[in-house]
Order: structure tokens, then C-alpha cells, then sequence
């Protein structure tokens, strides 16, 4: 018990539920289901990639081009239904997915087989794929007006009084601590980050864990392209641009270490409700854009503060994580 008291996720919860309620006492339609379904909805995408995220920077590395991938992804999926809109809809959601793995695939391919750092692969790689949206629609963009029925109307759907996109976070955010928790590849993610000779010495492929990061980076960032596309109703070269520093941090108030080998699937989405909070909270107090980014700011910096100061571990620490995979040497 004492250790939960402790953990970085209880007492970020704890901070949550005290500020929606202080919000709440004085603006009370910040807590009207409403309005929190709105912000769960809003929020939904930056829970799905702040998870993919968080899978990559256990590995010691950083994906800059998650926005540019949910733009191009997103854009590709919203040309499908544009020019073919007899095709089912798991189809279109498939082009996006499909379209965001092979993005992912090609960093991951830069990153594990070259061995270049991962942010100039993924800096580099930003640029391009927001370049390509700008190739393929000529500078163009796509309409609701030219988009199916059905692709727009999936992520506004309800059921049991929760959104599409809060369901499909529901199921991520499962499938992902089922993944980071109980599967010896998620497992080696921490290893991998942790000590990445260690891990070596157990048998880990670290360019395969690597690889496998982007992959499930570049993917979950192709759904997240289709829902962001289908919701707002507009596809082109600028949208979510700037969106990654949103969610690495995300990552960060979250717990989870830029060093590597250090993060959960509830830090990441504690870290992502945060910042949706945060972000609905200001405009409903009426606080002007200006000091919006500068809170925002300054609660970015104290997280990274607050980790910087957390981080004390020695690289030995792998060494249970190596048991647990059944490959350590007594």
C-alpha cells in the first residue's frame, strides 16, 4: 500500500481529481458529462499516440514524425473514401493504419538497420511526409463534402453514452498494457532501454525491439489519422502540426523516462488526461490563449523537472527485468 501511496500514478491521479473538482466548485459545467465526454473525445488521439510514443522512448529513442504520419495517414485514408466510396469502412480505417505502419516501418528500418539517431531520422522524416501530402493532393486538400457518409459518421457514433474514439482508447490502452506486461517482446522494450548491454548478453534483439517500436508507432498513428480526418472533416498538409511535442509530452508528465527503459501504460495516460484537462480547464476559466501557452509551458517544464530529480536509478536494474525473461546468467 505504502508503495502505491508513493508511485508517480497515484499521486498524478490524486492531483487530477483535486483540480477537476477545484474546476468544478468554480466553473460546475466543467463536470457536466457533456463536457467531459467532449474533453474524453478530444483527448482520445493524444491517449492512443502518447502510448505508442511511450513504446519508443522505452527503447532509448523519439519519434518527431507521429504528426506528420497521423497527416499523411489520415490524408491517404480520406482519399480512399474520396474516390471510392463503395469500399466497406474497415477498409478506409485499414488504409490509414496500414498507410501509418509502412511510414513507421521506414523509420524503424533507419533507426535499427542503419543505426542513424532516431531524431534526425524521425526530424528528417517529419518534413518528408508532410512534403508527400503536399505532392500527392498538388496543395490541394479534401472536403467533408468529399468525404463518405460513413467515414465521417464512425468517430461521432455513440454507444452506452461514450463516443467511437473513447472505445477504440479503451481498447488500445488494454491491448498495450497487455503487451508492455505479460508478453516477453514487451517486456524487452525495458530491457532494451534499460540496459541495452545487458539485454544483449539475455538474448535480446535490440534492432528487432527497435524496429517493432516504430512499426507499432507508425500504425496506431494511421488510426489516429483516420479519427482525426473523419471527425474535423478536413484533410491536408498542416493538420496536427506541432501535435508530436504534445505528445512526447504527454510521455513525460507521465512518468515515462526520455532515458529509456522507464514508463507505464497508466503513467502515459494519466500524462495525456493532463494535458487534456489542462487544455479544457483554461479556455473554461477564461484565461487568455497567451497565458494558456504559458501554463502549459510551465507545466511541461516542472514535469521534466520533477523527473529529472526522480531518475536515480543504476543501469543494474535491468537485471530483474532480464530474469523475469528467463534469459539472465546467475
Amino acid at each position: 500500500m505504502s508503495a502505491l501511496l508513493k508511485s508517480r500514478e497515484f499521486i498524478l491521479a490524486v492531483v487530477l481529481a483535486a483540480g477537476i473538482a477545484l474546476i468544478g466548485i468554480y466553473q460546475p459545467v466543467f463536470v457536466e458529462w457533456d463536457n467531459l465526454s467532449d474533453m474524453l473525445t478530444e483527448t482520445s488521439v493524444l491517449f492512443m499516440m502518447a502510448l505508442a510514443q511511450m513504446v519508443v522512448i522505452l527503447t532509448r529513442g523519439i519519434d518527431l514524425s507521429v504528426a506528420a504520419n497521423l497527416a499523411l495517414s489520415g490524408f491517404l485514408a480520406a482519399l480512399v473514401s474520396q474516390y471510392y466510396p463503395g469500399v466497406p469502412l474497415v477498409l478506409m480505417i485499414l488504409a490509414g493504419v496500414l498507410s501509418g505502419l509502412v511510414l513507421g516501418m521506414v523509420n524503424g528500418a533507419l533507426v535499427a538497420v542503419l543505426g542513424i539517431p532516431s531524431i534526425v531520422v524521425t526530424l528528417g522524416t517529419l518534413a518528408v511526409y508532410r512534403g508527400m501530402i503536399i505532392i500527392i493532393a498538388g496543395g490541394d486538400q479534401v472536403n467533408a463534402s468529399e468525404m463518405g457518409v460513413s467515414f465521417q459518421a464512425f468517430p461521432k457514433d455513440v454507444f452506452l453514452g461514450v463516443t467511437t474514439p473513447i472505445w477504440i482508447a479503451i481498447v488500445v490502452s488494454i491491448l498495450f498494457w497487455v503487451f508492455l506486461s505479460l508478453t516477453r517482446t514487451g517486456r524487452g522494450f525495458y530491457a532494451v532501454g534499460g540496459n541495452p548491454i545487458a539485454a544483449r548478453y539475455c538474448g535480446i534483439d535490440q534492432g528487432w525491439q527497435e524496429f517493432l517500436a516504430y512499426s507499432i508507432s507508425g500504425a496506431v498513428s494511421g488510426l489516429c489519422g483516420y479519427l482525426w480526418v473523419a471527425r474535423y472533416g478536413v484533410a491536408y498538409s498542416e493538420i496536427a502540426n506541432g501535435y508530436e511535442l504534445t505528445v512526447i509530452a504527454a510521455c513525460v508528465i507521465g512518468g515515462v523516462s526520455i532515458g529509456g527503459g522507464v514508463g507505464t501504460v497508466p503513467g502515459a495516460l494519466l500524462g495525456a488526461l493532463f494535458l487534456g484537462i489542462v487544455n479544457t480547464a483554461l479556455p473554461v476559466l477564461q484565461i487568455t490563449p497567451f497565458w494558456q501557452m504559458a501554463i502549459s509551458g510551465a507545466v511541461i517544464l516542472a514535469a521534466v523537472v520533477i523527473n529529472a530529480r526522480a531518475e536515480r536509478r543504476p543501469d543494474k536494474l535491468i537485471l530483474p527485468e532480464a530474469r523475469r525473461l528467463g534469459r539472465a546468467r546467475p
